[in-house]
């Protein structure tokens, strides 16, 4: 099988729309983690991603019949563009299934490369099968996102141009994987010249389909419900049967990164390019800092990183800048009780020394005590943090809430005391789709016998905005009430017991 892929990637002349993109020292980041750390550019091609390779080299082997009836695929991201200018160049007329609540940012720049838009479902899945179906009643050729031979060759190419940008040894290549088009591509030809450099792979935690596989020793499908979509380019539920093939030869490692690991690899990037990566874009760098920072990992490694996309919406930059400095290990989120005196404010910022507070929330709770969320900036280091704890835990009681995901998102931005006299309160966190109605759909499905006493809505620039709803129900009707819930169709998640939720707002 090897074989066969290696005279694949080498037929695969994909240059016809794609560039040979550059591979460039990171200065910053290699002075930081003690190693050369290059950064294998895929983020200038002309659809910003390097999806544009496998879909240009599949469609270019068609015959003329085949091209004459068109192609059509699912998608609502890059492969969608790379399909779209792969079918231009190629004089193919081009389909691509999106679902309904695809920001219009990805549908308009797939029109503007000539393909039709057809918007189908809630989720890709209805969109996959839409196109499926559309593919069988006319005749289209259905090109797969990362499940296919030529797909794979055509992504293969980036190993091809890795070996000869950088002559010298390589000891590591940190890819991101969504379906393990690309890592299956560049890992079977890079293990076949150079068996000696580990192919690491690096997943979301919470859409890490590759290790699951992986680790269970065949395909896992993972459960919609809990896909994590922030990463939403390498978000996939199951890896491809052929790719799993490929994986279990090539791929050394798959590491899974969080949230704020892959915000704090965007800002990397930003830092030594000035460019800014979309979230799996960034996967692999926040994978390889991992890999690096691991206590039994040697100094002064030769490492390449693939920032494969550059296709992120602007008003997403908020959420990622807020979330960076934890990602970073900078910041700290803390809720702190102190006496409620005079004089309480100073004692405390006297306590937190010279560190710069991020942010201070406050408001008046009893006559006894008052609960503080505050930010504090640290080093990087673990030390200073422990320092900064270890001080604070001799004068006052508190909770870190770094890693508290309600706390982050939404209760940073909703501290104002609590809401005397509310009664059977429950919290739940919600994603509703960014499109018009998704709202209405929500009150509507939860009708009029539960009182709605909170709501927080934040618009984090992706298909999905992230919701805080308190809901009043005693006991008897949590059975109801998550039933209708269930039904409206959006995933939750209860978190009435929240530690940050408790101690500010409830």
């Amino acid at each position: 099988m090897q074989n066969k892929y290696i005279k694949k990637i080498l037929e695969a002349d994909v240059y016809d729309v794609a560039i040979q993109s550059p591979m460039e020292q990171a200065q910053v980041l290699s002075e930081r983690l003690e190693s050369e750390v290059f950064l294998k550019r895929e983020d200038l091609q002309p659809v910003f991603s390097f999806k544009l390779r496998g879909a240009y080299n599949k469609i270019r082997q068609l015959d003329a019949a085949s091209r004459k009836r068109g192609v059509i695929t699912a998608s609502a991201g890059n492969h969608a563009q790379g399909v779209a200018m792969a079918a231009q160049k190629l004089n193919t007329r081009a389909v691509i299934v999106m679902g309904k609540n695809t920001p219009s940012i990805k549908v308009e720049a797939v029109r503007r490369w000539g393909a039709r838009v057809i918007l189908f479902g809630e989720s890709y899945d209805q969109a996959a099968a839409h196109a499926a179906a559309l593919c069988e009643d006319r005749g289209y050729t259905y090109v797969h996102p990362f499940d296919d031979p030529e797909v794979i060759a055509g992504q293969g190419t980036i190993g091809m141009e890795i070996l000869r940008q950088h002559t010298g040894g390589i000891d590591a290549i940190f890819l991101p994987v969504g379906g393990g088009g690309l890592i299956c591509g560049v890992g079977t030809y890079i293990k076949y010249l150079r068996p000696e450099v580990k192919i690491i792979g690096v997943e979301s935690e919470g859409a890490a389909s590759m290790w699951a596989a992986l680790d269970a020793g065949k395909r896992v499908k993972l459960d919609p419900d809990e896909l994590d979509q922030f990463a939403d380019g390498t978000a996939t539920l199951q890896v491809g049967k052929e790719n799993f093939k490929l994986a279990r030869d090539c791929v050394d490692e798959v590491i899974r990164v969080n949230t704020d690991e892959i915000c704090a690899a965007i800002k990397d990037i930003f830092e030594d390019t000035r460019t800014i990566s979309e979230p799996s874009g960034a996967l692999s760098i926040a994978g390889m800092k991992k890999y690096l920072e691991r206590a039994d990992e040697p100094k002064g490694q030769r490492c390449v990183a693939v920032v494969s996309g550059a296709n992120v919406n602007f008003d997403r930059l908020r959420h990622i800048s807020e979330r960076t400095e934890i990602g970073e290990r900078r910041e700290i989120l803390l809720c702190v009780t102190i006496p409620e005196q005079p004089g309480s404010f100073r004692k405390f910022c006297h306590a937190i020394g010279k560190r710069a507070i991020t942010e201070f929330n406050y408001r008046y709770a009893d006559k006894n005590s008052a609960q503080v969320l505050v930010g504090v900036q640290t080093n990087a280091d673990y030390a200073d943090k422990k320092a900064l704890l270890e001080k604070l835990g001799r004068k006052y009681s508190f909770i870190d809430l770094s890693e508290n995901e309600v706390a982050v998102l939404h209760i940073r931005h909703m501290v104002g005391g609590r809401s005397m006299g509310l009664n059977n309160e429950r919290l739940f966190r919600f994603e509703f789709p960014e499109r018009p109605g998704a709202l209405l759909r929500f009150l509507t499905g939860i009708g009029s016998r539960h009182n709605i006493s909170m709501f927080h809505y934040r618009n984090h620039g992706s298909a999905w905005a992230r919701v805080l709803v308190g809901v009043q129900a005693a006991d008897d009707e949590m059975m109801s009430l998550r039933r209708e819930l269930r039904d409206i169709g959006y995933r939750f998640w209860e978190e009435t017991d929240n530690p940050a939720y408790r101690l500010l707002l409830s």
